[in-house]
Order: structure tokens, then C-alpha cells, then sequence
């Protein structure tokens, strides 16, 4: 647990251990980062799904050997029919039930796109039907179902089981099912197989898609065939951070990406070498809460965007705001967004292309919406959009919902390459501040870093209070030593999953790859 992993060819870090094997298999039979991240992504669909899966986003940070980072965002809109009259008769969107249901599922285009750009960089490339063969397997023959799900399963049993479809698939026989116990999909072995067959396009603009289309029609989902059929995965420039350890990157609006590099930007500027635990935690918490505030005044989709994100990066901008830090007292804080459930994975080859990738079905199970005859499990996304015509997140068909989702990758000045994150919606850009101030700040070993006690500002599953929560490792000073500088402090359990299940991968100057995954998991550390 406090050992990282280190491997000269291949690394692949993912929080489910069956996904990095996937992941590793593709290294080992000379596939690049990409492709072992797309075997990955549709293993976990699988073995997690109750965390992600082909009903949701994806967002990719690509970081090649040479040359700028690419990123990819597998994000989808609002369906056509989501308009507000579609809720006239509620004053919010709702988290469960097809109207929550309501963008287009982005993350089969990011796979595609993200194999396009591989072609383009010269790879051989291996089948796709390669790539899928795991999930495939797991799908139809069954997997062990993890601890994590069967809490998720309890913890929402009563708020989803009345639901056919989705009872049907995740509570069989009408119970809870228990970790260890063989858990299988085949309607959506079927979906993957027709994939492998037909191409990733075919869940957009083929048989796949025509299939879907119907059953959304027939449960009453605001998304048609001719939305499926306009969406491609968009290739965008990342936002960059010129910070004194190097330059950082994470992904542009509709994602918080701004949010992890504007902390980033504000603690490289308060002196993080050397502090104390809790002065750490104090000087980061006081930097999540400025940069939530530009999230919360700023970040849209882009094309409602009233200000080019990458303006809020400059060194005078965060100069101004390092400036409004009290290090001897915390500010006032109110309520923020509710928790979301994500996969964050990493790869990362022997030719040093790197990849930072997140794959998303928002809240745990997403909207609980199983489309019966695919089998695929509708995420949640769009119940962050506002029906308050003025607000900044307002519903329109089209438009493109806030993300919590954000991959990062940093190239520093010593020469090595960095990439990280974390699910855990609000936590993540907390999280990634975590391992990067501990691990590159502060000289914290890697698997260290990631394992020690982490915090939440925030809210978490089932509570609806906005405290600062850390986990129970930490020791009573700690406690006493935030209570003192003003923060309304809270325990959650030792390793909790509400501070995110991270992960990280080094590759060092020498090509040696270093990998390191969250004890919260399920996940490992896989290289060869």
C-alpha cells in the first residue's frame, strides 16, 4: 500500500484491477497508451458499472513523446427534446428517471476519436475487436462483483429498485448482490459485440444507434437518432498552467479542468515545501474555495463562455487571488455542487506517449435508466443544467452541461512526465491537489501520497452539509489545528470513497514508469 510500482515498458493504473489487466494485456502485445486505455475503458464499463460505463462522458489528456498534449472531449449535449417545456410541471431537473436522462453519451465517440488520433500518430494499431475482448468476456460470462458496488447497491436499493429495467439487471431476484458473487450482462456483451463488429461508429450512425433510438423513444427520452447522428468527440487545445515545478495541463470548459490548475496556481504561490500537515490542508481548502468561485461565475459550455478560461491562468490573475489567502484563518463558505461517481485511469507506453483519461456516468448508477434491449445504462449528466432561464447553466437542446470531469498531466522541469486524477465530483480537483503538492511539492513518495488521509470540502452521498470532512487517519491535532484556524470540521471513515479513488503515473528521465493506485479502490498498479 505504500510502494509504488515500477515497470520500464509498459504502466497502467486503474481503480479496478481487471481494467488494468486489460490495459497491461494491450501494452504487452505492443499496443500504445491509447488503445490500452480504450481496452480499459470498456473493461471497466463493465466491472464498475455502477461508477461509468457506454451510457456516459469521457475526457481525455494525450501526451505524446514530442509536441503539445491533445485533449479530447467526449462530452455530449442536451438531447433535441430537452427543452424546458419537457419540465414544465418541476422546478428542477431531476437526478433519477429518464428526464434525467437527457444528453447524448459521449464516451464510445472519445474511444473512437481517440483511436483516430492514434492512426494519425503513426501507430500500427491492433483490432478493435482485441481491444473489447475483455469486456466482451466479462460481460457475457460474468465477473466478481466488487465491494464498491454492492455498497452503491445497498446505499440506493430502495431509491432504485422500483425501476424494472434497471432492477432487473443490478438487484437479480429482487436482492442485493453481494460482493463475489458472479455478476453478468449479457445484453450488453451483445451491444459490445456488435461494436467490435460493426465499429465504435455504429452506436452513433448505424444499427446500434437505430436500436438505441427506439428504445429511447419508447421510454420517453428527450435524446433521438438524430442527435446520436450529430455528435462527434471534439479535439481541443488544453488549458495550461506555467507553474514553478513545470507546466501543467488539464481540459478547457464545459470541464472544472480551470478549477485544478487554478489551485495549483494559487498554492505554488503560499510556499507549500516544507508545511505542516495541517497548514497544507488549511492553505489548499483556502485555494479550492477561490477557485470554486470562478467555477461557479465562469464555466459554461463554451460557446456561452463570458470569458476565455485560459485569461484566469495568467500569473497576475493568480497573483491577485493568492493574495486574498489568510493563512491564520479560514474564510466563509456556503453550499457547492453534489458529490458525482467517475473512473479516472492512466497509461502510459515504452515510446513515453502518456495518457490521462475519465470516464463518467455522474451519480452512481447515473439516471438508473437501462435501455432494455442494449443494456446499456443511461448516465445522469444533464440534472446539472438550471431550468432558471438566467443562470449561467441554463437548460437548452444542444447545449453542453458543467462537467466535474477533468484529467491532468504535467511535464515538469526535472524532466519528468506526470499523469493523475480522481473520481469524486467536487473532491476531484482536491484530490489532485493532494498528490501534487505532496508528491511534487512536498517529496511525499508516490503510493504514499496517494494513500495517506485525504479531505472533502464539500458534500458527500447522503449528507447535505458543506463542512470540511477528513478522513479519520488523521490525527486529533490535526482535527483541533483546523478547528482552530476557523474550519467547521467533520470524520469521515478511514479510507473513505468520498475523497476519490486517484491514481498517478511517473514516467522518470531514465524511461523507468512508476505507477501508484488509491487503496480506496478495487484498483492496481500494472507495468511490465
Amino acid at each position: 500500500m505504500i510502494n509504488s510500482s515500477m515497470a520500464p515498458m509498459g504502466m497502467a493504473v486503474t481503480p479496478h484491477h481487471l481494467a488494468s489487466e486489460s490495459a497491461l494485456a494491450v501494452l504487452r502485445a505492443g499496443g500504445n497508451a491509447i488503445e490500452a486505455i480504450v481496452a480499459a475503458a470498456a473493461s471497466i464499463a463493465v466491472v464498475y458499472p455502477h461508477m461509468n460505463g457506454l451510457g456516459g462522458d469521457g475526457f481525455w489528456l494525450i501526451v505524446p513523446p514530442r509536441g503539445d498534449p491533445i485533449a479530447i472531449d467526449a462530452g455530449g449535449p442536451a438531447g433535441s427534446l430537452a427543452t424546458p417545456a419537457f419540465y414544465r410541471d418541476q422546478t428542477r431537473i431531476p437526478h433519477r428517471g429518464v428526464k434525467s436522462a437527457l444528453t447524448v453519451a459521449g464516451t464510445v465517440a472519445g474511444w473512437a476519436e481517440a483511436l483516430a488520433l492514434s492512426a494519425e500518430m503513426g501507430y500500427p494499431g491492433l483490432p478493435l475487436s482485441r481491444l473489447l475482448a475483455d469486456a466482451i468476456r466479462y460481460a457475457a460470462d460474468g465477473m466478481p462483483l466488487s465491494l464498491s458496488q454492492e455498497q452503491a447497491s445497498r446505499a440506493k436499493f430502495t431509491e432504485l429498485a422500483g425501476r424494472a429495467d434497471f432492477a432487473r439487471l443490478f438487484f437479480p431476484h429482487g436482492e442485493i448482490p453481494l460482493a463475489g458473487s458472479r455478476f453478468t450482462q449479457p445484453r450488453l456483451a451483445a451491444t459490445l459485440i456488435n461494436l467490435a463488429e460493426q465499429g465504435l461508429d455504429s452506436f452513433y450512425r448505424g444499427p446500434i444507434a437505430a436500436g438505441m433510438a427506439r428504445e429511447m423513444a419508447d421510454i420517453g427520452m428527450p435524446v433521438t437518432a438524430a442527435d446520436l447522428a450529430a455528435f462527434r468527440a471534439k479535439r481541443r487545445t488544453p488549458l495550461r498552467l506555467a507553474h514553478g515545478k513545470g507546466e501543467l495541463f488539464n481540459l478547457t470548459p464545459p470541464t472544472q479542468g480551470l478549477v485544478s490548475l487554478a489551485i495549483l496556481g494559487i498554492t505554488d504561490r503560499l510556499s507549500m515545501a516544507g508545511q505542516s500537515e495541517s497548514q497544507t490542508i488549511h492553505r489548499i481548502v483556502e485555494a479550492t474555495k477561490l477557485a470554486f468561485a470562478l467555477r461557479d461565475e465562469f464555466i459554461t459550455d463554451p460557446a456561452h463562455m463570458a470569458r476565455d478560461p485560459q485569461s484566469l491562468l495568467t500569473a497576475g490573475f493568480l497573483d491577485g487571488l493568492a493574495r486574498r489567502i489568510d493563512v491564520e484563518r479560514a474564510a466563509s463558505w456556503g453550499s457547492q455542487l453534489a458529490p458525482g461517481d467517475t473512473v479516472w485511469m492512466g497509461a502510459v507506453d515504452s515510446s513515453g506517449l502518456a495518457v490521462s483519461f475519465i470516464q463518467s456516468i455522474y451519480h452512481e448508477f447515473g439516471s438508473g435508466v437501462v435501455l432494455p434491449e442494449s443494456g446499456i445504462l443511461w448516465q445522469n449528466r444533464g440534472a446539472s443544467f438550471s431550468l432558471d432561464p438566467g443562470h449561467l447553466w441554463a437548460l437548452k437542446p444542444g447545449k453542453y452541461p458543467f462537467h466535474t470531469l477533468n484529467p491532468a498531466a504535467a511535464r515538469l522541469h526535472d524532466g519528468r512526465t506526470l499523469v493523475y486524477g480522481s473520481m469524486g465530483g467536487d473532491g476531484q480537483p482536491q484530490t489532485q491537489a493532494a498528490i501534487f503538492v505532496r508528491h511534487i511539492m512536498q517529496g511525499m513518495p508516490l503510493q504514499q501520497a496517494i494513500s495517506a488521509p485525504r479531505w472533502l470540502l464539500g458534500r458527500t452521498w447522503g449528507q447535505t452539509t458543506d463542512t470540511l470532512k477528513l478522513e479519520g487517519r488523521f490525527s486529533p491535532a490535526i482535527f483541533d489545528a483546523l478547528r482552530a484556524l476557523g474550519h467547521e470540521v467533520e470524520t469521515l471513515p478511514d479510507f473513505s470513497e468520498s475523497t476519490g479513488h486517484a491514481g498517478a503515473i511517473v514516467r522518470h528521465t531514465n524511461g523507468m514508469l512508476e505507477g501508484a493506485f488509491d487503496p480506496r479502490s478495487n484498483g492496481s498498479a500494472a507495468g511490465f
